[in-house]
């Protein structure tokens, strides 16, 4: 193949002609991102291929790992270029000479629109494409909506708009969307394939397609069927159904009537909350990767075998992590039945993904394989990184460490799960603080995504460093935390915990505190969350002892869902419905303090127990227990079901405007008493006008 170059080579779109195929070439590292260079360059070399009469076909390839992956998220915020998206993908379709997507790594969002856009895809068989603005609180605006569903079928369009989720090339190339799945070299296939069609008319054009429109023409009701199916998970958000309203718009109207409803829906999404939030967010979570104040060239310590020690749900977690990342996991317990235990969940929680078809039973095996379950502490002494996930309490994580410090190699990172404990007091117990770190997994840690990485007062850069990476590796996001009680997400649940009791005994009841947090957007309130994880969790277990509500409860054995009693009363398939028994509790308490029940409205138990987590947020910036504003946020979503269309808790205090929080608190302050105090930094924020987040 020669090529003949007839773009300077700054252009990040380049062509080349072979025989009477003009290849179109994109090499704009790192994701061939859709930004204004790349989409004049497209435009130019359309309008080269339909200015020579020797060019009969085009290829659109790119070079790198990735086609097209989407739009250039640096142009988000800043004023648009010409020409627009939708202009590019339309400039593409009616191109008179056919055009071919060569498509490899992703095609995603923008970068589907423009494959889309051409009148055949060909495509390598590990290439994933979609759409996922609906990730950012958008809908795909350059005809995404309109020709995904003329192209891929109604039901495919409705999945992929409102999920974002990638498919395969072969549910692409299943349900229409590619032409042809191909091996070996992607641009010479494309060019056979634009030399086989060059002659082909009429040429075929997504936006006038309808033969895939029929049958939800025939049935209308597949949107609210499938509305119905997707309540729980749409749940809150808006850019769910404004993408299922564009799909209906292109069912039922002609193309371009559609595009213009299309355009209309995706403006009023752009100038709403929602997306400012998610697209906040999406930021937010690559900033968290970034570690402040260490040297730019600190090296990662090499990491080839991870120890854990506790079989229990921690460890056994912790373990599943590594082991399905290709890392050999050392897993040490006191007793035997208690690692038969836990090596037992473990596989079985791997048959359980195998059998949802999310892993092969060959993948449970080889994850299986490089466990190496043991009583002996001291074959922990072979491993680079080793993690302790023992019972909660001070004196035992110690007494852990200081074996460790015998035992370990040197160079070897000890690392406590602590959710509470300070990790410095926990590194003084070794010879070698600079070793220490906390990981802070979230339960159930094979699930939950977030890792609070606790850096003390003497852990070495390189320890953080390693401890970044592995996160990455382990498909966590990572955030960094200073060291005080509770770090940053247990921290600031405290004050919500302490209030939402509070309001118990003042005359609010479970359910509605409960309902407030779950139509804010919570997956769960503070007392349903509390019988999920289990009522005795940190009970000091004397059940002569009660000083409060949840005492109580412990101490009649209402553990929560685990014991079909705690706030709620549970049934067998551990539905909640309200406890008498619970309202006698409270009311007991209630009288022994000498309170007289009132109403409380929403808005109080929004006030006291939303408001003073964004104080709590404000005092962790303050102390610099969070390196920014966004890793709190990145920490209440990942960890705590905050909605990701609020943005966080110091995202949505901005949104909400820190004098209302400060004004909300004020009113509050009287009825919080003395476990209330104002942080200075939202008092300052607010008094000059000023935003936690950018």
């Amino acid at each position: 193949m020669t090529d003949i170059l007839d773009k300077p080579a700054t252009s990040p779109i380049s062509t080349s002609r072979h025989g009477d195929v003009l290849i179109v070439t994109s090499n704009n590292p790192p994701v061939n991102a859709l930004g204004a260079a790349v989409r004049q360059g497209l435009v130019a070399a359309i309008e080269e291929a339909e200015g020579d009469e020797a060019i009969k076909a085009v290829v659109i390839r790119c070079e790198g790992q990735t086609f097209f992956a989407g739009a250039d998220i640096t142009e988000f915020g800043k004023p648009p270029v010409m020409p627009w998206l939708p202009t590019v993908v339309d400039a593409i379709e009616n191109c008179s000479k056919p055009v071919v997507a060569a498509i490899h790594g992703t095609a995603l969002g923008g970068g589907l629109e423009v494959a889309l856009g051409c009148h055949y895809r060909i495509a390598v068989k590990d290439a994933k494409l979609g759409v996922p603005e609906v990730k950012l609180g958008l809908l795909p605006g350059a005809g995404g909506t309109q020709r995904l569903p003329r192209v891929a079928g109604v039901q495919k369009a409705l999945e992929m708009c409102t999920s974002g989720a990638m498919v395969s090339a072969k549910d692409a190339y299943d349900a229409g969307l590619v032409d042809r799945i191909v091996e070996g070299e992607l641009v010479q296939h494309a060019v056979a394939l634009a030399e086989e069609v060059r002659d082909i008319r009429p040429l075929p054009k997504s936006s006038e397609r309808d033969d895939k429109l029929q049958a939800a023409r025939d049935n209308p009701a597949i949107f609210d069927e499938f509305r119905k199916a997707n309540a729980k998970k749409f749940r809150g958000f808006e850019a769910p159904e404004a993408n299922i309203k564009a799909v209906e718009a292109a069912v039922a109207k002609p193309y371009a009537e559609g595009v213009i409803d299309e355009r209309n829906l995706f403006m009023g999404l752009m100038a709403g909350t929602q997306s400012k939030a998610q697209q906040y967010f999406f930021f937010a979570e690559r900033k968290a990767a970034k570690i402040e104040n260490i040297p730019e060239d600190t090296q990662p310590r090499v990491v080839k075998r991870v120890g854990v020690i506790g079989a229990g749900t921690m460890g056994g977690g912790i373990s599943m992590n590594f082991l399905s990342a290709g890392i050999p996991v050392t897993i040490v317990e006191m007793a035997q039945d208690a690692l038969d235990r836990g090596t037992g969940i473990m596989r079985k929680n791997y048959e359980a993904t195998a059998a949802k078809g999310r892993m092969t039973a060959e993948q449970v095996e080889q994850a299986m394989g490089l466990l190496n379950p043991t009583l002996d502490f001291d074959k922990l002494a072979e491993c680079d990184l080793i993690i302790e996930a023992v019972f909660e309490q001070m004196d035992i994580k110690k007494e852990v460490f200081g074996r460790l410090d015998k035992i370990a190699k040197q160079g070897a990172i000890l690392a406590s799960n602590t959710s509470y404990l300070n990790v410095d007091e926990i590194a003084a117990s070794t010879s070698r603080p600079q070793d220490v770190v906390g990981l802070h997994f979230f339960s159930p840690a094979n699930v939950m995504k977030l890792l609070e990485i606790v850096r003390g007062a003497k852990t070495a850069p390189d320890v953080l460093v390693t401890a970044m990476q592995l996160s990455k590796r382990i498909k966590k996001v990572a955030v960094v935390a200073g060291v005080c009680h509770g770090f940053i997400g247990n921290r600031m649940l405290m004050p919500r915990q302490v209030e939402a009791t509070k309001l118990l005994l003042e005359g609010a009841t479970p359910e509605q505190v409960d309902r407030v947090h779950v139509e804010f957007g919570m997956p769960m309130g503070p007392f349903q969350m509390a019988d999920l994880a289990g009522v005795d969790i940190g009970w000091h277990r004397d059940p002569n002892r009660i000083e409060n509500i949840r005492d109580a409860l412990a101490a009649e054995g209402r553990w929560g869902q685990k014991k079909q009693a705690g706030f709620y009363d549970y049934d067998d398939k551990r539905r909640p419905s309200p406890s008498p028994r619970v309202q006698e509790i409270i009311e007991d308490f209630r009288s022994k303090a000498g309170i007289t029940a009132r109403q409380i409205d929403d808005e109080e138990i929004v006030e006291r127990t939303l408001y003073t987590m964004v104080n709590e947020g404000a005092k962790i910036l303050e102390e610099g227990m969070a390196q920014r504003a966004s890793d709190i946020d990145v920490v209440w979503v990942y960890g705590y079901g905050w909605p990701v269309y609020r943005g966080g808790p110091m995202c949505w205090a901005d949104t909400e405007g820190l004098g209302k929080i400060v004004e909300g608190l004020k009113r509050q302050e009287e009825r919080m008493g003395s476990d209330f105090s104002f942080s200075k930094l939202l008092l300052e924020k607010a008094d000059k006008g000023e935003k936690f987040t950018r």
